[in-house]
């Protein structure tokens, strides 16, 4: 079976994916999110992708939470709407860092997490995804889970198994536009 390291940005995103991979992959969850603006979000949502994780016999590798990493990165974006620039850049750092990780750590494939969110566009984090497959060498696993009812299924996911699910992608911009 072929070996998928899976960047998560969080448990309930992770479920419905897991889901529709699981009887064709070996799965590894890999929680990097340098975005998440407090350690205690950080903190809450790792927990829960690991409570998860441990249910279902999923491995988690986890990173230290390094938000200066992102907010170096994002400098000059702050102003950008949601789904704008800034969110692309987000999106490039974590998943050319999951590559890096992946392609160390001797795995077949890298994907995400990310686009079973209707607030994520797909088709920007598959383009990324394959730049990046490129410069690692190493296959990204495209893929867009929002779509037969992805999303619907990872809340229904949520409620059984009681998971804490966020009303925000993790980082201060959306958390001040929520507001």
């Amino acid at each position: 079976m072929k070996r998928l390291l899976m960047h998560s940005c969080c448990g309930p995103c992770s479920t419905q994916v897991i889901n529709v991979l699981k009887d064709d992959y070996l799965i590894t969850i890999y929680y990097y999110n340098p975005n998440i603006d407090t350690d205690e979000e950080y903190n809450h949502r790792l927990s829960e992708q690991k409570r998860f994780c441990d249910i279902i016999g999923v491995e988690v590798i986890e990173e230290e939470h390094l938000p200066e990493e992102f907010d170096c990165l994002v400098k000059g974006l702050e102003n950008e709407k949601e789904g704008g620039a800034r969110c692309a850049v987000c999106f490039r750092l974590r998943l050319e860092k999951t590559a890096k990780i992946a392609k160390e750590l001797g795995y077949d494939y890298f994907g995400t997490t990310l686009t079973v969110s209707p607030h994520k566009n797909a088709e920007v984090i598959n383009l990324i995804g394959k730049a990046i497959e490129k410069k690692y060498d190493i296959a990204f696993l495209e893929g867009n889970y929002k779509k037969q009812d992805g999303y619907k299924k990872s809340i229904e996911f949520s409620k059984k198994y009681n998971l804490y699910r966020q009303n925000y992608c993790g980082c201060k911009y959306s958390r001040r536009d929520l507001n």
